[in-house]
Parts: structure tokens; sequence; C-alpha cells
């Protein structure tokens, strides 16, 4: 058993960080007001980072339409175009608000896995109005969270081994959401095993190929510092998946008869549009009833989906601010985010937003890294993923010639640069590296940032305790405990309930 005398941290980061070098004078008031020169940043870096996250995260405009496609319990559905335009309106202005009032390079939109939830609910339980009003009400409980201090105080408390492992962690995830949107990774057909290799285990279609170019070009750009790697990857990447589709006619995934075309591409398919412009359908926007889903299923069954809801939420934010601002290097000795309470508050209102505005529950997303590691490193490259969100509303025909395939490299490479962190965990102490491990481990095996921080919570508590340590372990640590155990048992506690 370790001795209690042994530190049960991680190296604080302040030992690692790099040094925050002389400071300079604002060049000027956009400079001072986004500390742009303070956190060695320029305007061109900044605008480079914003295109690329912008880029990274376009694909929601197009998946999270199709993720809520179906009938709900009543045979309603949401219109396709107008889920796709309110999609990008409201990400266009919740990142441009988080970039003005957060000031950090958090780009925001609807959060992937909350929709499935959300999906999942409409179909079995409750119409898209109803369902929709207890997402607003769930972002409107996690701003009180904020606002009242608990959600800052919880972020504080989480120790530094795990706040670590969740970047790593993410690390893992994201590269693992690039290789899987790319096709490079997907589920095997014969059954033997989970997952495998392309189709049957090799390289057999065009836009797996682009996808492997792709990568191993940003790969080449990363590692000789060309300025704008990422980006330029991007778009030479997307500029071959054109060429690729226009001479091989590869053609989508999923016909329009409904079969399924295993060598297609995966979302967009990379072909020139028609048209530019396209007139944007706001109708979805206000379709909610707030307390609908009370009288359709009970007030207790209702509070239990609210409260799964937030806790997915409210930790999915923890997890992608972490791993953001420790790409940033942004993180102070503690791992902490200095001056977070404005971003917690615009991200909680996120949430509510995306439900009043019937695209689901919006919020921070790690795919932030991705123009980080591209140079941003303030609030101004917010503002510019948010104003192209908002133009994407109008042209959104051009955001469709981006493949997933072209945009899936700079998820992977960004992983890579996240897992680096691993190096910095405290592995000697299986009480602490145990808890490390299942936090990385079932953020990509369960696909979802919540179920790993929630795992290495529950057992960092237990084991804790069970070394006689349990007085090393924060108050609120075991409260978020408490509430990650009732989450895991959701399902059985509805049934007895």
């Amino acid at each position: 058993m370790p001795d209690d005398t042994e530190t049960t941290d991680a190296q604080p980061s302040s030992a690692r960080r790099r040094s925050a070098g002389p400071q300079m004078k604002p060049r000027n008031g956009l400079d001072r007001y986004f500390s742009i020169t303070a956190r060695r940043s320029t305007v061109g870096r900044e605008v480079r980072g914003g295109v690329v996250t912008f880029f990274t995260m376009a694909y929601i405009v197009v998946l999270n339409p199709i993720i809520l496609s179906g009938a709900d319990v009543d045979g309603n559905t949401l219109d396709f175009r107008s889920v796709a335009a309110v999609t990008a309106l409201v990400a266009g202005l919740l990142t441009v608000l988080m970039g003005v009032v957060g000031r950090y390079p958090f780009a925001l939109a609807a959060g992937l896995g909350i929709n499935a939830v959300v999906a999942a609910y409409a179909a079995t339980q409750m119409s898209w109005p109803e369902i929709m009003g207890l997402v607003v009400l769930e972002g409107l409980l996690i701003t009180v969270l904020v606002l009242t201090g608990f959600r800052r105080a919880v972020f504080e408390a989480i120790p530094d081994q795990l706040k670590t492992a969740i970047a790593v962690g993410i690390g893992f995830f994201i590269a693992l959401i690039g290789l899987v949107d790319s096709g490079f990774v997907r589920r095997a057909q014969n059954g033997t095993v989970p997952i495998t290799f392309g189709i049957d285990g090799s390289l057999a279609s065009w836009p797996q190929l682009v996808f492997v170019v792709g990568l191993l070009l940003t790969s080449v750009l990363v590692v000789r510092k060309v300025r704008g790697a990422l980006l330029i990857g991007l778009v030479v990447t997307t500029v071959v998946a054109v060429v690729v589709e226009a001479v091989a006619k590869v053609g989508p995934t999923f016909l329009a008869d409904g079969s399924v075309n295993p060598k297609g591409w995966a979302l967009q398919v990379p072909t020139l549009p028609d048209q530019v412009v396209g007139l944007p359908d706001f109708s979805q926007i206000g379709q909610f009833s707030l307390f609908g889903g009370f009288s359709r299923i009970g007030v207790v069954a209702a509070l239990l989906i609210v409260f799964a809801l937030m806790l997915a939420d409210f930790f999915d934010t923890v997890g992608s601010v972490t791993a953001v601002g420790a790409e940033a290097d942004l993180l102070d000795e503690h791992n902490n985010l200095p001056r977070s309470q404005p971003v917690l508050v615009v991200d909680s209102l996120a949430a509510a937003a995306g439900g009043a505005a019937s695209v689901s529950s919006n919020t921070t997303y790690v795919e932030s890294t991705a123009g980080v590691a591209d140079g941003a490193r303030t609030g101004l490259a917010s503002v510019v993923t948010g104003v192209l969100f908002l133009v994407a509303t109008l042209f959104s025909p051009l955001v469709d010639v981006v493949p997933s395939e072209a945009a899936s490299p700079i998820l992977v490479i960004v992983g890579a640069l996240l897992i680096a962190q691993v190096k910095n965990l405290h592995w000697d102490d299986l009480t602490l590296a145990i808890p490390a491990f299942l936090t990385i481990a079932l953020m990509p095996f369960t696909y979802s940032i919540t179920n790993g921080i929630g795992a290495g919570v529950i057992s960092y508590v237990v084991l804790m305790a069970a070394t006689g340590r349990a007085r090393r372990v924060h108050a609120l640590m075991w409260v978020v405990g408490v509430l990650f155990v009732v989450y895991f048992a959701i399902e059985p506690v509805q049934q007895l309930l």
C-alpha cells in the first residue's frame, strides 16, 4: 500500500509549462481586448486557427439534421433544411459570444452524443417539442449552477491527475472520431472482431485513400513546422477529393434508394455545387414545450432525463475545456482555466439555446483543439469560426464541398498532440494510475467523454478511500461520484420508479 506521505497527483503543470517570457505592450484595442500579443499570437494566426476550427466542425451542419431526422412518438419529423440552417445559426451566434465574452478559442455547436440521446427519447417517449423543452430546462439548471459557483468549484475540485488523464483520453477519443469518420476504422462485418481496418481489412475505396493522403501530407507539414499546416492540409486534401470524385464517380455511402455503398464518401460528397447561395429556413426556432414532457411521461421520469442530459453536458464541457486549454498552454499550475466563469456561463446558456432552437443542446467542441494546434490562442479565433458558421447559413453548398475524409486527418493529428501529455501522469501509485487509465480508456471505447470522466471519478474516490486517504478527497468529488453512480444506473432507477 502506498505511503500516505506520497504525492497524490502528477507533477504540477507549472513545473512543465513554458515560460511566459517578457510581456509586450498590446498594439491596439483589438490586441488589448483579446490579449493577442500577451498570449504570443498574432491576428493572422487567430484568423487561420478560426478557419481551421470551422472546417473541422462544419460536418455538424450536415450530421445534426441526419441524427435528428427520425420521427417522434407522434410520427412528426423535423424539417431537414431548417435543422441544418438553425444548427449553423446557433453555432455561429454562440461561438461569437464565446469569443467576445469568454475570450478563449472555444467553439460551440450541437453536442454529438447528446443529440443522439435526444433523438432516442423523441423516438420512444416524447414529441420533438417536449424533449427540446427538457433540453432548455437542463440548460437553465446548468446556468444556475454556474452562477452559484458550483460548476466552477467542481471543475477545480478534480485532481490534476484526472485533469491530465481527461486531456489524454480526449486525444484518443478525437483520434478515433477521425479514423471512424474517414472510414479508415469501421465496424467489422464478419462479427469476429468489433472493429476492423478499412473494408474487410484493406483500403478498398477512394475516400479511404484520400484520407491517407491527407493524413500523410498534413503530418509532413506539421513536423516541418509549416505555418498554417492544418489548413493547408485540409484545403489540398479537399481539392484531391474533388478531383477523385470527378474522375471515379464514387458517390455517397447512403444512396437515395436506401441501399448502402461501403466504398462511398461518409457524409458530404466532394462535388462543386450548382449554386453557391441558398436562403436559410429558420422555422424550427422556438418550437419547444417547456413542461410538455412532464405531462407526457410524468414528473419523476422527466426529471431523470433532465438529470442525465445535465450531467452529460456538464462533464463534456469539463473535458473539452481541459483538453483545449492544455493544448493551448492556457491552464494554470493546477490545470485550471484562469477566468473560466464567463466561458462556463456561455456554455451553459448554449445548452438552453440549442433546445429553444430545436437543434439539441449546444456545447463546447473538443475540435477547437484543431484551431489551437494551428496557432489560435484567443477569443478572436472563436469570432472568426462563429462568423463562418453564420455565413454557412447562406453558403451551405460551399461548406458541403469539404468531405469528412479531408477534415478527419486534422482530428488524428490533434489527437496525437493531446496524447503527448500522458508523460505527465503519475504512474507509480496504482491508486492514481487506475482512475487515470479508466478515464483514458473509456472515452474512446464507449465513445463518450462523460463516461470516461465518470469512471475516473468513481474509481478515484473508491481507491483513495480504500487506501486510507479519504480525507484527501475533495468533498465535491464525493458528491460528483455519487451523481455519476446515479447517472450510470439511470435506466434501472427509471424502471424502479
